[in-house]
């Protein structure tokens, strides 16, 4: 039966008859709700069903329910005579209902012909894979069509069948279950036979895989119970005993093990050099190259290691060390001891033996405490200083110590602290205890000497501690007795006042009464608290009170009260006398307790709450007052709640339904019933869960915010409708609705309720006020309403004040018309220009708001999938490759010197000689400073020169540095010299120098870049190419919606919307459909690289494929399949323009399905039709393969020009601006095109915080835990040195020095360039806008000050607010810098060469020579005349060196 069906269901019992005598009842149907059932039944036509009546109805039975069992076990144990097990099938049914079941053993009607399934081996280690298992299977049919073994989700194998046997292979190591350590060592698995003739597992048994090496002591390892093997020598655990490295080191019984034996107490006094030996067994000796023994004692968290001496396989001793604890609170403290050997091989200590470190002095401040310490312990007193000491630490003579059983062991001058209690009746019994210090070391010695207040009192032995305490047990009182001290003699004998104690406080004798009792009555049941009054309840030590010849239980007291818990009663409902005993004091009066008939509970009104309770429960019954607490309860899933009620009457109580105890994450959209729903009445347990009530529990109530925002704006009077679900119950019992209260502010509303909204009337206020919403045990607030005043004036007034000011502004009017006319006029233009003005900066906040909002969300979900994917950094090598020489992918000097053999060897030694030379100062600075001063040393010249000396130099960064230094020096000499202003120094790349220093930077900021700046770079870059492709984006001209580049933005209104295609992954169709957004105005090609974007988010884009080797396929719902293309022969022509295909063009609605597929040659790309010449087509396609190049597209305009054969010109979203044929009204909106300037603006507000997140990280000397780079110190420090050296003094050029040395010199050109850094495709939109934050850049780290007019570059007004700020940054930085302190040339020399060392072999030394003697060839004599010139050159004889490789590499030639 159902639980909580109040009308009595009536049963349909299933029996079975096996024969005449023995029936068998195996099932119990639920038939009718409403019985007795009629004797009249039938059986269905097919005898599927039986038909069962009672007077009001007719029911449907079936008479087998098979499905409800789940294993054959279940099913042919039911009993149920119409069931059996289909095998092969797995589930339990009629015979006919199962395929092929007359075939032998496919249908199982007998327990006894279930399958079983046993395997050997039926464990086997996770290091061991592919295993041949032998599954035997009982009863099982015959499978010739073949089994697989399941184990779980791990794998699945074919298996072999061979009668009844079936081999399979165990996994693969790949697919082995990881076993973790702290859940033991092994793993249980169900291996599974699958039948495939039905797909379905039919058998199933229990198989282990176990890993020895979790274990890591020897004792665990032998103790497994799997094939674990100790290799001692090895300390390691393993299935395979041949892996040990010493045959004598292989254990198998836990008896070979080395370990610690049990031993006595290890007792070790603080700061006591001592030795610790202990006794052991089959300790190993260390092999050779293996470390000794050592003694790791762990003391309050902190590990001490001690050397150990292994005096032979049975004995270890710790070495002579003392050992100390802090504090003062523990006088021993117990110390884990692991002997360990080998550095960190640890021997077993089955025992737990543990080091006890222990101060005499610690909790030991009496004589008696510390003479009652462990004997072992050798702790004596030492009288002259008055503490507990050790005997050898105390100075003074043995007569002068007092010890435990010693000759003086009896302490002095006892004395009482504590007495309780103070207080007690004459009759005496009252057991008081005396706390104190000295008070005896044994209890013979304080026996019969105690008095309390002149009385004796005996002591008990079984309270007794030792020097602390006493209890004993107080005799009677004379009446003349009031009061007195307390007084203990310690000692047998005659009490001497050296060993005698009075106490400071008296003991009192009083006399206890009782006056009067409430609750005078209360159920039979019991449980009712009783407070009893009276005088003295708190003296004595004892409390009992009976209720006639019951116990009430005790519960607590004071001066004038006690309280006790009433039992249930022997003797029914009646009067019985209540006393009171304290110890031997027996209060009598007459007092009398009543117990009545327990309450009962005859209805609940209503029987249902909400999830988080809290609503009012009406409750009806009898004798509910006499009641002190009632409680409701509810319990579900083993968990209980319970709540308050308050008693109204006898007969009814008030109560709040207690939550139903379910967890918020499994809430459901269901209503529940409690498991058991009732009362706490004291004791009544008739009433603790009741069977007559239907209480259910609904879903909470659920509110939805007012608005996105929070804040809802409201004129006054108008309703408020706050908005959810479930806010009426679906019941059909009494009263269905919930009392809710909404509060605006502090003031309530009137409320009108329907099932998903609540309308209320709001008060009548003003202003901003919280809007609160209480139901039950729920407070919610859905937001803020902000409620503004309507115009205070009557509409008479507002209509006599609305005609004078008409009258005045018609007089005003007139008098402007006749006096100033045209003033009038511009004072109009210029308001109606200021209202569009704020117009419009009203829709650019608003976009502005709403874009960054969007572009967070996206960067978010980017910068998450980054989390675990990583920035895709550019290596070493090829990131410093992009710098040195852009533009230029395979550079000679990766490479091999590519000669003929006969050469190879010729170049290489005349090479070799020329690598000495580069390494020469004198040499290198004389080659620079000659090239330099030839007038055929292009600009190209010199940076190709700087980078390939970098390259040779990569191995030594710190003759690279002093070159860098020397020329640097060099360059501002000359800068000076030629009276050229010296804020531009380093301005330009015009020297060797400059492209150099470049270059020293991108070496040495390589790890900067990769762990600090290059996140936020990689952040703005990823912003910027998410935001342009929000919008539309020409394919032609580069031009977009959302720009930070006057140049390149769509100075048109283009209409577009968004769509979400499903993409299938073009490399793995099974992978889930992936959603790519799109605009409808995208050129196929833009749509390929979108999607090639997302399925590959987190894959370089080297590593992707090209979206020109791809064919855009549209697979529509009827298995139609469409390539389409930029061009094709469905493209529009229009006079001499043709326009790129779009998604708009084919009609691809939302959601349409897409799929890449491998470029196909169509008849309309293979040969040449009569719209598109082949001229035409290829020049689109070389167009289109360079649009990402950022030098292919820097021009506004690319070359749009009629092709040569046909005259067509191409075109996007816009025709090219600079073509008379196009009009101002064909390029969409009759509006100045200056007006689109203002989505400059929003799309700069939306990326501020990523431009913002960079500038500040560069200029920032200690980001996110990153140090400042040497190299930015070291290079600033030099160029003050310079400045000191000239006299310069004028910060503003110490400023510009630095500016031009770093931002100018590498900042700008990687955030121009990000592809520098990362394996990423820029595109020509998001180059011009990297363009205009570099040049922002730069603007913040100059010190000029920028004056703007109407006329400026758009760029610089763009963030014209922004610089001051940023430029504080700058200076900010530099002065930070410069208040560091300096870096030694011996710390940059060892940075140095530790980068040199870990990029050594990044380039070929030999390339790069040979491609800079290349100069040499070219300016030979020029070289070696100023050689020659040069002292120091002519003193090494350089310019015959050089004579030399010449003439060894002119054979070459």
């Amino acid at each position: 039966m159902r639980n909580g069906v109040r009308a009595p269901s009536v049963l349909v019992m299933m029996i079975r008859v096996d024969g005449s005598s023995r029936a068998l009842q195996y099932e119990t149907v639920q038939a009718v709700e409403n019985g007795p059932i009629l004797r009249d039944m039938a059986f269905s036509s097919d005898h599927h069903y039986l038909y069962v009546m009672s007077e009001t109805q007719l029911s449907r039975v079936p008479v087998e329910a098979c499905g409800q069992y789940s294993t054959c076990s279940e099913c042919l144990g039911s009993g149920d005579p119409h069931c059996g097990w289909c095998v092969l099938h797995n589930m339990c049914t009629r015979k006919e209902k199962c395929e092929r079941s007359s075939e032998p053993r496919r249908f199982a009607s007998d327990i006894k012909q279930c399958v079983r399934l046993s395997v050997h081996p039926n464990n086997i280690s996770v290091s061991q894979f592919s295993v041949t298992l032998v599954l035997e299977a009982h009863n099982v049919p015959e499978l010739s069509a073949g089994v697989n073994c399941t184990f779980e989700d791990l794998a699945e194998m074919n298996g072999l069948v061979e009668g009844n046997r079936i081999k399979c292979f165990s996994p693969a190591e790949k697919e082995m279950p990881r076993i973790i350590v702290d859940k033991g060592d092994h793993q249980i698995v169900q291996l599974y036979l699958k039948s495939k003739e039905t797909g379905l597992a039919f058998a199933n048994t229990s198989f282990v895989f176990y890993n020895c090496s979790v274990h890591k002591s020897c004792l665990s390892c032998v103790s497994s119970p799997y094939q674990c093997h100790w290799c001692k020598y090895r300390h390691d655990c393993t299935h395979d005993p041949r892996t040990c490295s010493f045959q004598e080191g292989r254990v198998k019984k836990p008896e070979g093990c080395p370990q610690l034996l049990p031993a006595e107490r290890i007792l070790v006094p603080v700061n006591v050099v001592k030795p610790i030996t202990l006794r052991a067994k089959n300790l190993p000796q260390p092999q050779s190259g293996q470390r000794g023994y050592e003694c790791l004692l762990t003391i309050q968290g902190n590990e001490h290691r001690v050397p150990a001496l292994r005096f032979n396989s049975s004995s270890v001793q710790c070495q002579n060390t003392s050992y100390f604890y802090d504090g003062m609170e523990m006088s021993s403290l117990p110390v884990e001891l692991t002997v360990i050997w080998n550095g960190d091989f640890s021997i077993d200590n089955p025992a737990h033996n543990k080091v006890h470190l222990y101060k005499c002095d610690a909790q030991r401040g009496s004589c008696g405490l510390c003479l009652k310490a462990d004997p072992l312990f050798g702790c004596v007193w030492c009288k002259g200083e008055n503490r507990c000491t050790l005997k050898q630490h105390c100075p003074h003579p043995e007569n002068q110590w007092l010890e435990h059983n010693g000759i003086n062991s009896k302490c002095t001058h006892p004395r009482i602290t504590q007495i309780t209690p103070l207080r007690g009746p004459r009759e005496g019994g009252t057991l008081v205890t005396i706390r104190g210090e000295n008070l005896g070391l044994e209890f013979r010695e304080i026996q019969d000497n105690v008095k309390v207040a002149g009385v004796d009192c005996t002591p008990i032995r079984e309270g007794y501690i030792p020097a602390e305490q006493i209890v004993c047990e107080m005799g009677k009182a004379e009446k003349s007795q009031y009061t007195g001290h307390v007084q203990v003699c310690v000692g047998v004998g005659e009490c001497i006042a050296e060993f005698t104690a009075n106490s400071s406080k008296y003991y009192y004798f009083v006399i206890p009464r009782i006056i009067n009792l409430k609750p005078s009555r209360g159920p039979v049941s019991g449980g009712t608290v009783v407070n009893i009054t009276g005088s003295h309840l708190d003296a004595g030590s004892n409390v009992s009170i009976m209720f006639k010849d019951q116990p009430c239980t005790y519960l607590r007291r004071g001066g004038q009260w006690l309280t006790c818990r009433t039992h249930a009663s022997l003797h029914g409902y009646g009067n019985v006398s209540v006393s009171v005993s304290i110890d031997r004091a027996h209060l009598q009066r007459d007092l009398r307790f009543e117990y009545v008939e327990d309450p009962t509970i005859t209805k609940i009104e209503p029987e249902w709450s909400i999830y988080s309770g809290h609503t009012p429960v009406t409750v009806t019954g009898t004798n509910l007052d006499i009641i002190q607490t009632p409680l409701i309860r509810a319990k579900y899933n083993g968990h209980e709640t319970l709540n308050l009620c308050q008693v109204l009457s006898p007969i009814s109580m008030l109560c709040q339904a207690p939550e139903l105890p379910i967890s918020l994450a499994r809430q459901q959209e269901v209503p529940e019933r409690p498991n058991e729903f009732g009362f706490k009445l004291d004791d009544v347990q008739a009433v603790i869960a009741l069977n007559t009530t239907n209480f259910i529990y609904y879903p909470n109530p659920e509110f939805e915010p007012l608005s996105v925002s929070g804040v809802l704006e409201l004129k006054p009077g108008s309703p408020i409708i706050l908005k959810g679900r479930n806010f009426l119950p679906p019941t059909n019992i009494g009263n269905g609705k919930l009392n809710y209260t909404v509060l605006i502010g502090e003031k309530p509303c009137m409320l009108t309720v329907s099932e998903t909204q609540l309308l209320c009337e709001s008060p009548n206020l003003t202003g901003r006020h919280k809007v609160l919403a209480r139901v039950g045990g729920i407070e919610f607030s859905p937001g803020v309403v902000h409620i503004t005043s309507d115009s205070p004036l009557s509409s008479t007034a507002i209509i006599g004040i609305a005609a004078a000011g008409a009258l005045l502004i018609l007089f005003i009017v007139v008098v402007l018309i006749a006096y100033k006319r045209k003033t009038h006029q511009s004072d109009l233009t210029l308001k109606r220009l200021q209202m569009q003005m704020d117009n419009l900066e009203s829709r650019v906040a608003l976009e502005c708001k709403e874009a960054f909002a969007e572009l967070q969300t996206d960067i978010h979900e980017l910068t998450s999938d980054l989390d675990g994917a990583g920035i895709p950094f550019l290596d070493y090598r090829t990131y410093t490759m992009r710098v040195l020489f852009p533009g230029i992918e395979e550079h000679p000097v990766l490479r091999e010197l590519e000669l003929p053999g006969y050469l190879q060897e010729q170049v290489q030694k005349g090479l070799k000689p020329f690598g000495q030379l580069i390494n020469n100062k004198v040499f290198l600075l004389c080659f620079i400073r000659t090239l330099e001063a030839q007038r055929g040393f292009s600009m190209r010249d010199r940076g190709n020169v700087a980078s390939l000396i970098m390259t040779v130099l990569q191995s030594k960064l710190e003759y690279a540095t002093d070159v860098l230094k020397h020329l640097l020096s060099d360059l501002i000499d000359r800068n000076l010299e030629s009276k050229n202003h010296p804020k531009l120094l380093l301005r330009r790349t015009e020297s060797v120098a400059e492209k150099m220093l470049t270059n020293w930077f991108t070496f040495l900021l390589y790890k900067f870049l990769k762990e600090c700046a290059g996140e936020p770079l990689f952040s703005l870059f990823c912003a910027i190419k998410q935001q342009m492709e929000k919008g539309p984006i020409d394919s032609i001209t580069g031009e977009a919606r959302y720009s930070l580049s006057e140049d390149k933005l769509i100075r048109q209104q283009i209409d577009y919307k968004t769509l979400v295609v499903n993409c299938i992954h073009p490399e793995n169709e099974k992978i889930s459909e992936i959603q790519v957004k799109v605009l409808n105005c995208d050129t196929i090609s833009q749509v390929k690289e979108k999607i090639l974007d997302a399925i590959y988010k987190n894959v370089p884009h080297s590593h992707r494929l090209i979206a020109s080797d791809m064919d855009l396929e549209w697979r529509q719902g009827s298995g139609q399949r469409m390539i389409l293309q930029d061009e094709d022969v469905t493209t529009k022509i229009e006079g001499d323009w043709k326009r790129l295909n779009m998604l708009a063009h084919y009609q691809v609605p939302d959601n349409a399905v897409m799929a890449l597929v491998p470029k196909q040659v169509t008849a309309y790309n293979s040969v040449n039709n009569s719209t598109v010449s082949r001229t035409s087509a290829s020049k689109y396609e070389n167009m289109i393969k360079y649009t990402g190049s950022p030098d292919s597209l820097r021009s506004r305009t690319p070359m749009i020009t009629p092709d040569l054969e046909s005259g067509v010109k191409v075109w996007h979203l816009v025709k090219n601006h600079e073509h008379g044929d196009q009009k101002e009204g064909d390029r969409g909106s009759k509006m100045v095109s200056e007006i689109y300037l203002t989505r400059l603006l929003a799309t700069k507000g939306t990326l501020q915080k990523f431009v913002d997140d960079l500038f500040e990280t560069i200029f920032s000397t200690a980001h996110r835990g990153s140090a400042l780079p040497l190299a930015i110190k070291y290079m600033f420090d030099f160029l003050d040195e310079q400045a000191d050296k000239h006299n310069i003094h004028d910060p503003h050029v110490r400023h510009t020095w630095k500016s031009n040395c770093l931002p100018l010199r590498f900042w700008v050109n990687v955030i121009k360039n990000p592809q520098f850094v990362f394996d990423i495709h820029k595109s020509s939109i998001t180059d011009a806008c990297l363009s205009v934050v570099a040049q922002t850049f730069m603007d913040s780290c100059s010190t000029s000050e920028h004056r703007l007019g109407k006329d400026s570059p758009s760029n610089k007004l763009l963030y014209a607010k922004d610089i001051p700020s940023y430029k504080s940054w700058v200076e900010r930085y530099y002065s930070d810098i410069s208040k560091m302190p300096a870096i030694s040339d011996q710390d940059m020399n060892a940075y140095l060469a530790e980068q040199s060392r870990m990029h050594m072999n990044e380039f070929n030394t030999m390339s790069s020579l040979r491609e800079i003697y290349s100069y040499v060839d070219k300016y030979t004599e020029e070289i070696v005349c100023s050689l020659e010139q040069d002292d120091a050159a002519r003193k090494q004889r350089l310019a015959l060196k050089l004579e030399e490789v010449v003439a060894l590499m002119s054979l070459e030639s």
